[in-house]
């Protein structure tokens, strides 16, 4: 990117240990004073290191030097979540087409330093949740004075992959004017004495061992030869032979060219075209004008390639939905799109808000509006005139689900919330962010059929079942009102039931559950729901309020393609909370207790503890007792439990930890939850003070 269009330092840290520090108390690097023991998302340099000193909190690496075995991070940032296969879907509207335009999406979660690897004890984070519309996400980031190659952290790669997206890593060579430095690109495409690229080698390896799927090169050094060029091609070509036999992909940024030199295209055309055709696909530069967009898509056809594997750059850092672009030029209404979509730092809908209203609920809104568009709503996601300029991306790409497989279970927790529920409890006040343990949430937000005056339909953080979010619908409800959750493909068995864990906080509703057993016939169509009265099935009272109805599928066969609720309102106006869903055949299971549950270091009150997979080979088992992510509690002296994280990870870290009143030895629970929540039996740590 051209340095006019770029934050080389970037912002969005999180501000402190989940959840064991204050949120004011900033997590310091290796080595300096501060916790020595709080795992971070890991960078490095290709291979040489730059001169001087790195600043607080940096820790300088080279890529070349890395082991898997001498990573002492390596089991707090691995991924564990599988990439999920995903099915479209008819589509929600009418201008809305699968298999053509795409979406990827540059993102910095945090800076290059210090972000912490699961997580942290602030509410504040860009919690994507639109994952529908994603085909591929970067862990964008990336300095001269930090590290230039970034390894996304395991929360946000199982997010994603629960949403099957895949996440690449980002290597960054920056413009002289930012720092860089034309010995670091000459480091990342050396070859040894057999004439291969080890560094290619390397950065497969991280993917591998780190759990995600690729890598983003982007190459801005400018100062090169035509010798440099050719071993970045031959440099490209290795990386991609060998990430694709581990099922890893190679995304190339238009900035170098053949020749060495550093010239952005805006288009693929002879000085790129050989880049293009060592990768996968190709972010084209923001350059592009209409017709060089046309030229590109027709290129890459000629040489046997699909003209969405170009994505156009669209750079939104600043301005968000009041960005100006010819949308147009890169997804026509009338006629087939020409490449696809590459948003550039979508997190503006997080960074544009006002620090005291950089909420939970703020950010969602605000992600919504740039996502579905302005009727927040993508059954008619206000495309017909653009009024306002924006073409958010439901109106032209078609969304995607996961939602394949049973037992299928979501607590609606979009992985952050101002404090932790269990079964409706709070045994957490501390606010949170954790990408992992966000849920497969609706694809299609918020999706709302009625004739009467539409309700608000929102993530909300007020209250929660599990997690720190549940569905809040809120309005008069004059007539009747549908909200679509989810597009499944489940299969049907003579047992299988739908539970809905719900509440209402005002007002009196009448709740049905909505299934379809076909789908859509047409895009924008409803699906052909039937109506099963909650009421009617076996319901068991729970905490603070909170119902579960269990609704069975009796008469049905074949294939769910659809779940929704519909609300008639007796006494209005309603607010009504959707707190989880789960749809199961047989009966629910727990998962087996984790075993080996160990502290593996300690420095005072900064704990690193490890466990073992219940089972030797975690795979899934029949009734949803595997294991989809583990608790960690503090037993306190009373016997109440506090909750201080969870993880998908078999490691966990607790920072800031301090003895109660007459504590000789802290006490903690491990557990592992599965698939439908189900939660083992605790294995018990115990560690003196």
């Amino acid at each position: 990117m051209t340095p006019t269009r770029r934050t080389v330092l970037l912002a969005g840290a999180a501000a402190a240990l989940w959840p064991a520090l204050p949120a004011h108390a900033a997590p310091k690097g290796p080595g300096k004073t501060g916790t020595a023991l709080q795992p971070y998302a890991s960078y490095w340099f290709p291979d040489s290191l730059p001169s001087g000193t790195p600043g607080d909190g940096i820790t300088w690496r080279s890529l070349k030097a890395w082991r898997a075995a001498d990573d002492p991070d390596l089991a707090f940032n691995s991924a564990s979540v599988p990439l999920a296969g995903r099915f479209t879907p008819t589509p929600a509207n009418t201008t809305a087409r699968a298999g053509q335009a795409r979406v990827q999406s540059l993102v910095s979660f945090g800076p290059t330093a210090s972000n912490p690897s699961q997580g942290s004890a602030a509410a504040d984070y860009y919690a994507l949740t639109h994952w529908a519309y994603v085909d591929e996400l970067v862990f964008w980031g990336g300095s001269s004075g930090e590290g230039l190659i970034l390894a996304p952290n395991a929360p946000v790669v199982d997010a994603a992959h629960r949403h099957g997206v895949p996440v690449l890593g980002n290597v960054f060579l920056p413009p002289a004017a930012y720092g860089g430095q034309l010995a670091w690109t000459r480091d990342l495409v050396q070859k040894d004495a057999a004439g291969r690229h080890p560094l290619a080698a390397q950065l497969v390896a991280v993917a591998e061992a780190y759990g995600f799927d690729g890598w983003f090169v982007n190459a801005e050094t400018g100062g090169g030869d035509a010798a440099l060029g050719a071993d970045m091609r031959g440099f490209l070509r290795e990386l991609k032979s060998l990430a694709a036999a581990e099922g890893q992909r190679v995304t190339w940024y238009d900035s170098m060219t053949v020749d060495g030199a550093v010239s952005w295209q805006g288009a693929l055309n002879d000085r790129n075209q050989a880049f293009f055709e060592a990768a996968d696909d190709m972010f084209v530069d923001f350059r592009w004008t209409a017709d060089r967009l046309v030229s590109s898509g027709d290129r890459a056809e000629r040489l046997g390639r699909s003209r969405y594997e170009l994505w156009a750059g669209v750079d939104v850092e600043s301005n968000g939905w009041n960005t100006s672009e010819n949308w147009d030029a890169i997804v026509p209404r009338d006629a087939p799109h020409i490449t696809s979509i590459g948003l550039y730092r979508p997190e503006w809908t997080r960074n544009h808000l006002p620090e005291d209203r950089r909420t939970p609920g703020d950010f969602h809104a605000a992600d919504d509006r740039f996502w579905t568009g302005a009727s927040l709503d993508p059954s008619r996601p206000d495309g017909g005139d653009d009024a306002d300029g924006w073409r958010a991306p439901a109106v032209s790409v078609a969304d995607r689900s996961t939602v394949t497989s049973l037992p299928f279970a979501s607590a609606f927790n979009t992985g952050h919330g101002l404090r932790w529920y269990e079964e409706g409890t709070v045994t957490s006040e501390t606010p949170w962010n954790h990408l992992g343990l966000q849920d497969r949430l609706p694809s299609r937000r918020w999706v709302v059929r009625t004739e009467g005056e539409r309700p608000a339909v929102s993530f909300d953080f007020a209250d929660a079942w599990r997690g720190g979010s549940s569905v809040l619908v809120d309005g008069e409800l004059d007539r009747p009102a549908v909200l679509d959750l989810y597009v499944t493909r489940l299969p049907l068995g003579v047992d299988t039931v739908v539970e809905l864990t719900h509440r209402t906080d005002a007002g009196a509703v009448d709740i049905e559950l909505a299934v379809a057993t076909a789908e859509a016939g047409e895009p924008g169509e409803a699906p052909p729901y039937h109506w099963l009265p909650v009421k009617a099935a076996r319901t068991v009272k729970s905490a603070n309020g909170w119902q579960t109805a269990t609704v069975p599928l009796t008469g049905r066969s074949g294939t769910l393609h659809a779940i929704g609720v519909r609300l008639t309102a007796s006494d209005g106006p309603v607010r009504w909370r959707a707190g989880g869903l789960a749809v199961r055949t047989g009966a629910a299971t727990a998962p087996a207790a984790p075993t080996a549950a160990r502290v593996t270091a300690a420095n005072g009150g900064d704990l690193r503890f490890a466990w073992n997979h219940p089972h030797p080979h975690p795979h899934p088992q029949p009734h949803g007792d595997d294991v989809r992510h583990y608790t960690l509690h503090r037993v306190l002296p009373d016997g109440t439990r506090r909750f201080l994280g969870g993880t998908c990870q078999r490691a966990w870290f607790a920072g800031g930890l301090r003895p109660e009143q007459g504590e000789r030895a802290a006490r903690f629970e491990v557990r592992a939850v599965g698939e439908l929540y189900t939660t083992s039996a605790p294995v018990t740590v115990t560690h003196p003070w």
